[in-house]
Parts: C-alpha cells; structure tokens; sequence
C-alpha cells in the first residue's frame, strides 16, 4: 500500500514541496540533482559518485522492476535521499530480490514520493544545483531550514575517503594477461567487470594509498576510478596521477580520475551549473568524427579554454549539448580519460571500447 506519511522537501533558496514518505521515516540533507535515466535506478542509486546528494528521478515511475543484487554498483546505497513521482511498491521481474521499499528500509535511505518532478527539474535547470533537505519526521518548514544550514556545500568538499575500499582486494583472474592499479575513489563494480572481461587481473586499492604502494603491485597500467565530491579538494590523489604520469606508465580516467588528470597537467577544473546525469547525452570523438550516446553523471567539469591551451593535454571528445570537455589524453604518453561513464550499468555501452583501447596501451607498453 502507498505510505501517506507527509513529507517536505525544501530547497536552499526557501522554495518548499508537499509529497509523501518512501523508504524510512526520517530526514536527508545533500545537493539536490536529477537524472534523466528512463531506467537502471538500482544502479544510480548505489553508484559511489551520488554520495551526500538527493537525487531527482525524472522517469515518473520508480521501484517497478524491484531490485537485484547483481545489479548493484556498490555494497550499499550511495544516494543521500530519493525525489520520485510515483514510487511502486509493487514490482514484477521474477528474477528480483526484493521490492526497492525493502531495499530502501534496508538501508536506512529516506526518500519523498508524490512531487510534480519536472516543476523541480525545471527549477533546479534555472536556478543552479543547491543544497536541500527532505523530511518525513519534520514538518516545521523553520527547523527544516535551521538543519539545512548545517549542510557543507558541494564545492570545496572532498568526499573520496568516505566511498573508497577501507583495504585492498583483487578482481578477477590472478593469471591474466595484464596486471592493473586501481585507485579507487569510489569505484563502480561494473568497471571493475569490464577490466576483468578483457583478461586484467585488477587490484584496487583505498583512495590515499601511495603510488609506491601501488607500484609494489608490478601493474601493466593503472586505471583512476569515478567518485564525488570536489576534485580540487582531493590533493593525495593528485599526487598519486602525477607519480603514474612522471613513470610514464598506461593510465586510464573516468569521470573524477579524468578530472584528476586533467588538473595533473595544470588544468582547472569547475562546478557546472546542475551537471550532466542522464543516460542520453551524445558525445563526438574528436579522432573518429563518430558520436557516442553516453552515461554521465558529474557535477564538476575541465576547463575547455585551459585544455586548448595546454601544451601538456589535448581536447579528445566533446559534449555536444553544451560543447564542455569530455575526453583528454596526455601528449606523449600513454594516458587518457573521458568525464563520462563508458562501462554505463545503467545505460548506452557505445564507448566500451575505450577499455579496449586502454589494453592496447598496455599490451604496447610491455613490448
């Protein structure tokens, strides 16, 4: 039966919605954000990338297919609220473990159901990405903006040591062909598999480990993982990406690891307006001239006029709904990174071959 406990989401700005509690009762602070993924939710909701952010589904319907384990991209769910139109507690995939109001009750997710979703979108699309705070204990709309006060801004916020592995672990076959590094800053599973198909045996190691520690490992390449937060404010991860680049070792980015290694080579990064989530943004592959319908999820972006600028990196792909950076490579050396999310889960699997172009790196690398 749907919960008819009320709820409130109130945003930075004071402007307030009326709605109904999903999952736990209780309250949730974070950057307000949507996604326009028609499907995957499991997927979004567990991605490390969403931690300390409520996220906006704009697919009207939410928990219809239930969950599965398999399809989780984490060991837990990464979101810090939900913001849905119409929340299923009904489900019917016969393969599913568990309706997503288990799952949500679960893990201790509180979310609001029975909002005008696209007046938020809207809102948020012209007012920029903000703080806001959702509720199913909490009425008073004055306390709610007392707690919402509490809650850091998304800029400056350094958040990979919160999602990342707390020890090291392997993935995949000890005897494959090639050896990879993987720093994890909050790391999807799917990645992880998509490395492992293609005959890596990958070690993943927690966010502030040493690119010595690394080494040790005797990798063929090494791969820097997606994650929140603020890639300014993550300086011992910095240091790691410009070790592996001084070593002239096969690195490959995605989304904060392209980042990461865009500010490697002297270029800044910045916060974009209400970032790109979606399972549908068309990227060009400046080498190819072939567009890619891609899976993002980013709120922060490299600056284009620095990268063109740059005598250390050059401009590989490009976003083609607002022309921002999506790809980079590093001259001279065997490294490259794309903001996007080429393994998807969920989504499009059009730039999969980039890992296949980061084994073709290694495999020259080792002759």
């Amino acid at each position: 039966m749907p919960n008819n406990t009320p709820a409130v989401l109130l945003l930075e700005d004071g402007t307030s919605y009326q709605g109904f509690a999903c999952g736990k009762i209780g309250t949730a602070t974070g950057e307000i954000c949507f996604n326009t993924s028609m499907t995957g939710y499991q997927e979004l909701f567990t991605d490390p990338s969403y931690f300390g952010q409520l996220l906006i589904s704009t697919n009207v319907h939410v928990g219809n297919y239930g969950v599965i384990e398999s399809e989780a991209q984490s060991n837990n769910i990464q979101i810090a609220g939900l913001i849905c139109r119409d929340y299923a507690n009904n489900y019917s995939r016969k393969q599913a473990n568990s309706s997503l109001e288990d799952y949500f009750i679960q893990h201790n997710l509180v979310g609001i159901s029975g909002i005008d979703t696209r007046a938020v979108v809207r809102y948020v699309r012209k007012k920029g990405a903000m703080n806001a705070i959702i509720s199913s204990e909490i009425t008073d709309i004055e306390i709610l903006k007392q707690e919402l006060h509490k809650v850091p801004n998304m800029e400056g916020l350094e958040l990979g040591t919160k999602v990342t592995t707390k020890e090291a672990y392997t993935v995949g076959n000890p005897d494959a062909t090639y050896k990879v590094a993987a720093l994890d800053l909050g790391i999807k599973k799917s990645i992880l598999n998509n490395l492992a198909n293609r005959d890596c045996f990958v070690k993943v190691f927690p966010a502030t480990t040493s690119f010595d520690e690394m080494k040790a490992f005797n990798p063929n390449g090494y791969f820097i993982s997606n994650g929140p937060g603020d890639p300014s404010a993550m300086d011992y991860a910095l240091e790691t990406v410009k070790q592996i680049l001084a070593a002239d070792m096969p690195l490959f980015g995605i989304c904060m690891g392209h980042q990461l290694l865009a500010r490697a080579a002297d270029i800044p990064t910045y916060k974009l307006h209400h970032g790109h989530r979606g399972g549908n943004h068309p990227v060009k592959n400046l080498k190819t001239g072939n567009c890619e319908i891609t899976a993002q999820n980013h709120g922060f972006a490299v600056d284009m006029e620095a990268l063109q600028k740059s005598d250390k990196a050059r401009l590989t792909h490009i976003n083609l709904n607002d022309n921002s950076v999506e790809g980079l490579e590093i001259i001279g050396k065997k490294a490259f990174s794309v903001q996007y999310h080429p393994e998807a889960s969920a989504g499009p699997h059009d730039s999969r071959y980039l890992f296949d172009q980061f084994i073709t790196n290694m495999q020259q690398a080792k002759h």
